[in-house]
């Protein structure tokens, strides 16, 4: 029996990964939940699975739901509540599918205290990798993606040794834009914006994979899961979302691995790794189809381009690019500014602090603050010429 800590639980993957966890109960528990605001859901998913601990964002959230679940499940709230739900000693495996920067510090306190994260919460990597990376080894704690790229590439890097690959390939299906025109982008608007052509997932992911960010974000992720310099990770994309990452080898052949673009997919890798487990497949090869790939537009959509320039930057790029992105995609779902407001923001943000130091995680968080400061400011001046 395997014991779960689910961070973000009420968000898509919190609820597939229930889902999973639902269909392997031999397998498979929850000790601890935690999710942002979404009491009467989390609620229902404390009376299905029955959790020592649920953790929610604030004190008013909390007294809500200690309401509406058994004395026997306690609740914490805040950052506080999601570190020890972390930290845990009954969790085997902490699975953060958190939004956006505040995976950062729960991610590494769960690394701190050895215990193996199934990570969908890519932000964590790119604001803080170093130093969660780093303290994972020490720890002897294993990191295994949740995302679907991800994921690819370590289901294709089993058995093989790192120094016979030559690069990493991302997969990208191009989003909702993929064929637009940049001067009908520049119109376009969330509800457009959120139409993406073959996944379904929040909000804020949604957008970062219409303005390809997503695989910006991606490729500072993958540097630090797979010890990968950043020129030997690539992007292309692929419509179809049947490929979803591959690795070439330094002889020249390709592995790659295929399944249907079902998120259900890489959380149950993750959760039965190092074992696969009996699942339905979603992936009829007899079927005739087409997968066509392309090379990203760094015109229609420099993101990409941001995201590996603060890569190669290192030290606090990655998270003020991350963080002026986060305030972006939040102001153009609000309506308060274009979608091709997003990459103006995080340029401006990473020309203005880019370099400033990162010789801690506090550092690094510290970093994140400003440059949210400096892309609202920013964004409420009017970002477009």
């Amino acid at each position: 029996m395997k014991r779960l800590s689910l961070l973000g639980s009420t968000g898509s993957i919190g609820r597939q990964t229930l889902e999973v966890v639902a269909e392997n109960r031999s397998e498979l528990s929850v000790v601890a939940l935690a999710a942002r605001a979404s009491v009467e859901l989390l609620a229902e998913q404390v009376a299905a699975f029955s959790p020592a601990l649920a953790v929610v964002g604030t004190e008013a959230a909390a007294r809500a739901l200690r309401d509406r679940v058994p004395a026997s499940t306690r609740v914490l709230f805040g950052t506080d509540g999601l570190i020890e739900a972390a930290r845990l000693a009954s969790a085997d495996l902490v699975v953060n599918g958190l939004v956006g920067a505040a995976g950062v510090l729960p991610t590494y306190a769960a690394v701190d205290a050895g215990k193996d994260v199934a990570l969908a919460n890519k932000e964590a990597l790119v604001v803080g990798g170093a130093f969660i990376v780093a303290r994972a080894r020490e720890t002897r704690a294993t990191i295994l993606p949740v995302d679907s790229e991800h994921n690819a590439i370590h289901q294709c890097l089993r058995g093989e040794e790192l120094s016979e690959v030559r690069a990493l390939w991302l997969t990208a299906s191009g989003g909702p834009f993929r064929t637009w025109s940049k001067e009908a982008i520049a119109a376009a608007t969330p509800e457009q914006a959120l139409q993406h052509p073959t996944w379904s997932m929040g909000r804020k992911i949604t957008i970062d994979s219409a303005t390809l960010m997503n695989k910006g974000l991606e490729i500072i992720e993958a540097r630090w899961l797979f010890d990968v310099p950043p020129e030997r990770i690539r992007v292309v994309v692929h419509p179809e979302s049947v490929v979803h990452s591959l690795v070439e080898m330094r002889d020249g052949s390709f592995k790659a691995q295929l399944s249907a673009p079902d998120m259900r997919l890489p959380i149950r890798y993750a959760l039965s790794w190092p074992a696969r487990w009996e699942a339905p497949s979603g992936l009829d090869l007899s079927v005739a189809r087409t997968l066509t790939f392309a090379p990203p537009d760094p015109e229609r959509f420099p993101c990409v381009s941001l995201a590996s320039e603060a890569l190669v930057r290192g030290g606090a790029a990655p998270a003020v690019l991350n963080a002026a992105n986060e305030v972006a995609v939040a102001q153009f779902l609000e309506g308060r500014a274009r979608f091709t407001d997003i990459p103006l923001a995080i340029r401006r943000a990473l020309d203005a602090l880019g370099d400033a130091p990162a010789a801690s995680l506090a550092d690094l968080l510290a970093a994140d603050a400003r440059a949210r400061e400096s892309a609202l400011q920013f964004l409420s001046a009017g970002a477009h010429p």
